[in-house]
């Protein structure tokens, strides 16, 4: 922090991750007891904490030969603060606005981000998730905690906005189609014959069918970023990262993995949408599991595009967002 008393601050809420082997197991418990993720089910509810430390303990020998692959610990806490300090320097060229970084499941905490913030004297408030598509597992289960912390606090006089999704952002579309445009120009391929596919987070269909817009969303996004390309038609969207015996939404990327290869395509490009920094998803999910099952498949060349981390243009739709939301065009506080 500078002298520089801000007036505005931002608050970016992202997942988190461990940031050691010996941090997996407590990370884990804190999101399987995220009672927005495990509490659709009212019966467990009870049980809860115990369930997750069950399912923690369980998980954590697993997790942790995911992590001891890429390096030993997530770089999603780095990457988002990247993130902020890129934001923040564009911002404070539009006025004194500081952002702050919070992880919903690990340090530095929603709590920790906001009883730093809340040392200054801050009349508004913006709160941003770095995830594009709303779900309630994500944006919202990150919204419950940033309300249970402030109610914790004493809630101070702030005016406070939300940002709810930015699935469609123009700036957001543009960054993703930057990543696939590069990757496509630096191994020479032609974007209109590989076989492409957009693989996102899934989500159990539960979630669905009581009205999370998370699906719909991402295949809006999906739709806008292969308009923007030259309405591609070589393209499939999947679903990764399924946990427990739900049904969830489909088809998984490792199955259309698998249809590609059955068609003899050898090549195949691999795309993170709904992820905006690497972590565990990225770095073994798709670079090492997603690959080595490509090659099973008969798919010898397998490009992962790169997930958008502090690419300029996200971080001009980050800026574009937090300006709407500071400065309402027929009243602007600057």
């Amino acid at each position: 922090m500078t002298d520089r008393v801000p007036t505005t601050a931002v608050l970016l809420i992202n997942m988190g991750g461990p940031d050691s082997l010996d941090a997996v197991e407590p990370f884990l418990y804190n999101l399987f007891s995220d009672s927005d993720i495990m509490g659709f089910n009212k019966v467990l509810l009870p049980v809860l904490k115990p369930l997750a430390r069950f399912i923690a303990r369980k998980r954590t020998p697993k997790v942790k030969k995911y992590y001891s692959a890429i390096g030993g610990k997530s770089p999603i806490v780095k990457l988002t603060m990247q993130q902020g300090k890129a934001l923040e320097e564009a911002l404070q060229k539009q006025g004194n606005i500081w952002v702050f970084v919070s992880m919903r499941y690990w340090h530095p905490t929603i709590e920790e981000a906001v009883t730093d913030m809340l040392e200054f004297p801050l009349t508004k408030l913006i709160v941003l998730p770095l995830y594009p598509h709303y779900s309630v597992t994500t944006t919202g289960s990150g919204f419950n905690e940033f309300k249970r912390v402030l109610k914790g606090l004493g809630t101070p006089t702030i005016e406070i906005r939300y940002i709810n999704d930015w699935h469609d952002n123009p700036s957001y579309i543009d960054a993703v189609c930057e990543t696939i445009q590069n990757t496509a120009d630096l191994n020479k391929l032609d974007i209109h014959k590989i076989p492409i596919v957009f693989s996102a987070h899934g989500l159990p269909m539960k979630f669905i069918r009581r009205g999370d817009p998370y699906a719909r969303q991402v295949e809006k996004s999906v739709e806008l970023i292969t308009g923007r390309l030259g309405n591609l038609k070589n393209w499939q969207l999947s679903y990764q990262s399924r946990v427990g015996p739900l049904r969830w939404l489909g088809p998984s990327t490792d199955e259309v993995l698998k249809q590609i290869g059955e068609k003899g395509a050898k090549d195949v490009m691999l795309v993170p949408v709904s992820f905006v920094s690497d972590h565990v998803e990225t770095l073994y999910e798709m670079d090492i599991l997603y690959k080595e099952k490509a090659r099973e498949y008969g798919i010898t060349n397998f490009y992962r595009v790169p997930a958008l981390n502090d690419s300029p243009i996200l971080i001009d739709a980050l800026k574009e967002m937090v300006l709407t939301a500071c400065i309402p065009p027929s009243n602007p506080f600057f």
